[in-house]
């Protein structure tokens, strides 16, 4: 048996010479143009464009060319179509929509999303996705009259999908990439449930997606102005675990490591390579406290989705009559977005779309096995997918937030641990690409599944 490296607390198995590997470099130069190609003017503008519809409601006008959720929706529309030409029709622009009605939508209503497909040129059905929402509201969930600007929640979530299709247009992928526009979210989470019913009925196998939120404000209702942080939300336990799935959790671990919570751990450890002053906060909850978001009805539908959205919220701008009162300035305008910072936060999407649709898909049906022994084995099934040129096995201490070690394992769908106890650490598996790019980690069993 070879010999242990000591590493802090944690035993690492010494690599013979004879079993040596060369693994891939984990580094894709193309992410570091990609982190500097978004425009804080481009955002600008289309934040301006959408706030000038006047109010976005869901159940606001649908006829006007130039006011209401209708106009907005089709500027959105030819939006990507635009950006479409541009890259020789490499975008498939399409609408998706359903017929609701309830608590928060007073008739039937026609809930529209606008969204673009980048086809995979390798693996087309799994998905990327980045989503932001159309529709504003004021203080009454249900006026749809008044004007509500909407800029930061949610046109500047909506400006960075269109910017990040703009940036992302220019490269091939080998998975799929959705830039998505949803609507009916202030009204219910409507737009989101839709289109998750609608990846469901297109076979997609959907990755991730990352729901932005509110991602141009940087001044705080405490007083903390900062533009350098941003918050990632997730999910810990599956919404759709089923009984006997909580079962097996529950006796082996994995409360803290959900496909969502290591999308998201993806998504910090991408930041911490290709951009500079940006801290990401995990925050290991589905949202704010009592508070909902569009990443939702994907958890509930069983797919991993996070919430991407700013550190500092302003709450006298959200949600908001537009008026002044005792010398405060409350509505949600465009005077309380900063767009160079919807601009970073736009580039954090760009490089976590970019790093999983060129990654090869996480590894399915991972398993662990090590009772009362001395190793750890993990097991998983070989992708058929070309490329495809290895793995590797993660590992952290059961109190760490964040994996902390890892080791390139090759192109095996088993591998041991050896003299590292199975009770001591939390484990899981990355497929390994040849460009550099590393898929999101995989926990074992169900609880960490990413696809079904």
């Amino acid at each position: 048996m070879a010999g242990l490296l000591i590493f802090g607390a944690v035993a690492v198995p010494a690599i013979a010479a004879e079993q040596t590997l060369t693994a891939p470099s984990q580094e894709d130069m193309r992410l570091y143009d990609i982190a500097n190609a978004p425009q804080a003017q481009r955002i600008e503008q289309d934040i301006r464009t959408l706030v000038d519809f006047g109010t976005r409601h869901t159940m606001s006008d649908t006829q006007s060319d130039t006011q209401g959720i209708g106009a907005a929706r089709r500027w959105i529309e030819a939006e990507f179509k635009r950006i479409s030409k541009e890259c020789g029709g490499c975008l498939e622009v399409v609408t998706v929509a359903n017929t609701v009605e309830g608590k928060r939508i007073a008739k039937p209503t026609e809930v529209v999303n606008v969204i673009a497909i980048q086809r995979g040129n390798t693996d087309p059905k799994r998905v990327v996705m980045m989503s932001g929402d159309i529709d504003s509201r004021v203080t009454d969930v249900l006026d749809a009259t008044s004007i509500s600007p909407g800029a930061n929640d949610n046109a500047s979530g909506v400006a960075g999908a269109i910017e990040a299709a703009r940036v992302l247009s220019k490269y091939q992928f080998n998975g799929t990439i959705v830039y998505a526009a949803l609507s009916g979210e202030e009204q219910g989470l409507y737009g989101g449930n839709i289109l998750a019913d609608y990846a469901k009925a297109q076979d997609w196998q959907v990755q991730a997606v990352l729901n932005n939120d509110m991602i141009g404000n940087i001044a705080g209702i405490n007083g903390v102005i900062n533009n350098s942080s941003v918050r990632v939300f997730s999910e810990g336990v599956r919404f759709a675990e089923t009984a006997e799935e909580a079962k097996a959790r529950y006796f082996s671990g994995g409360e803290n490591d959900s496909a969502s919570r290591n999308l998201a751990r993806k998504i910090k450890s991408l930041a911490d390579q290709y951009m500079t002053n940006l801290d990401v906060m995990l925050v290991y909850r589905l949202d704010r406290f009592g508070r909902g978001g569009h990443h939702l009805p994907f958890n509930q539908a069983g797919l991993p989705a996070v919430r991407i959205m700013e550190t500092n919220e302003h709450y006298d701008r959200q949600h908001q009559d537009i008026r002044v009162e005792n010398g405060i300035a409350y509505g949600d305008v465009i005077e309380g977005v900063d767009f160079e910072f919807n601009a970073k936060l736009t580039a954090l999407n760009a490089i976590s779309l970019a790093a999983q649709a060129w990654a090869p898909a996480p590894p399915s049906k991972v398993s662990i096995e090590g009772q009362v022994s001395p190793s750890t084995t993990l097991s998983w099934q070989k992708s058929s997918d070309e490329t495809v040129v290895g793995y590797r096995v993660y590992w952290r201490s059961t109190t760490a937030p964040e994996w902390t070690h890892s080791r390139y394992v090759g192109k095996v769908d088993t591998f041991t641990l050896d003299n590292l106890v199975i009770d001591n650490y939390l484990f899981g598996v990355a497929s390994v690409a040849a460009n550099g790019n590393v898929s999101p980690v995989v926990f074992p069993g169900a609880t960490g599944a990413f696809f079904k």
